[in-house]
C-alpha cells in the first residue's frame, strides 16, 4: 500500500532561494530512488518562506529506503541552519481514491 509524506519546513526569513536551490538538487536524486512515485515540492503563496513537500512511495521499506540515502544526510546537513525550527512531517496511508 503506498504511504504518502506531507513535510512542512519553515525557513528563517532571507534564507528562502537557499533553501529552494538545495531543494532542487535533490528532486532528480529522490526521483531516481526504486520505489518512489511522488517528490513535488510547494512553496506557500502567501509565505515565501514556508515550503510543503509532497511525497508518495511504493511502501514503508522504500520511505524508510529513503530516509537512510546518503543524498538525504547531505540535504540535512545543507538545511540544517536553514530552517526556523523542526520539519512538521505527517506520514499517511491511503483511505480512499477516486
Amino acid at each position: 500500500m503506498p504511504i504518502t509524506v506531507i513535510a512542512k519546513l519553515k525557513v528563517k526569513s532571507g534564507n528562502e532561494a537557499a533553501f529552494e536551490a538545495a531543494a532542487r538538487e535533490m528532486l532528480p536524486k529522490v526521483g531516481g530512488e526504486a520505489g518512489t512515485l511522488t517528490y513535488i515540492l510547494h512553496k506557500d503563496v502567501r509565505d515565501p518562506s514556508t515550503f510543503v513537500y509532497y511525497e508518495m512511495y511504493q511502501d514503508q521499506a522504500a520511505l524508510d529506503a529513503h530516509g537512510k540515502t546518503d543524498h538525504m544526510k547531505t540535504f540535512g546537513g545543507k538545511i540544517g541552519g536553514l530552517l526556523d525550527g523542526r520539519p512538521e512531517i505527517h506520514v499517511l496511508s491511503e483511505v480512499a481514491r477516486k
